[in-house]
């Protein structure tokens, strides 16, 4: 299944409580739930202004649709071309 990042522009979401970050990720679990296994978040990473998701889905429409469902941004959906680490050099 291919990878993609999805960059989500939202204000102070480095500011964003445990609690408030809970319920972001509920919702998007809940999402999750009904669209099937189609699509699959494997994780995120919060910066100040931004949260780049990384997710498993058969297609950038369906990533899209998540997040139309979720109600969140998608700024930007990329699909991962490949994926390299400090092994790639050896």
């Amino acid at each position: 299944m291919p990878k993609y990042v999805i960059e989500r522009e939202i204000p102070g979401a480095g500011k964003l409580s445990a609690e408030q970050l809970k319920a972001i990720s509920q919702t998007s679990c809940g999402v999750l739930s009904k669209m099937g296994s189609q699509i699959q978040w494997v994780h995120s990473y919060v910066t100040t202004d931004k949260i780049y998701c990384i997710y498993n889905a058969a297609n950038e429409e369906m990533v899209r649709e998540h997040a139309k469902q979720g109600g969140f941004p998608a700024n930007s959906v990329s699909e991962v071309a490949t994926i390299i680490d400090p092994t790639t050099a050896e």
